[in-house]
């Protein structure tokens, strides 16, 4: 089943996004997506900046999450965003695309 994820940044920036997508993902773009990351959107919101994932499991998100993403946010991103984001996962009960 699909799985998604809110990561919502309190005052975080376009600037910060791109740091972090250029450290995380090697850079912007769907040949960027990690196995397994079938979405992925993001833009400034009320206070931040919002970014969606969704993945084909909570299995490959996790796998991200545990073997890149966190290890990279770790070992600290130059101009990338000031700390952990406020997170919200959740299987999806339905997933429609054109």
């Amino acid at each position: 089943m699909a799985y998604a994820i809110r990561h919502f940044f309190p005052g975080g920036t376009q600037e910060q996004y791109d740091a972090s997508i250029e450290a995380v993902h090697g850079g912007p773009g769907a040949d960027n997506l990690p196995a397994g990351q079938i979405l992925h959107a993001a833009g400034a919101t009320d206070g931040g900046w919002m970014i969606i994932a969704i993945h084909d499991s909570q299995g490959s998100w996790e796998r991200f999450r545990d073997d890149v993403l966190m290890p990279k946010l770790g070992a600290g991103i130059e101009g990338a965003f000031d700390g952990p984001p406020d997170e919200k996962a959740f299987e999806l009960y339905s997933f429609w695309s054109s």
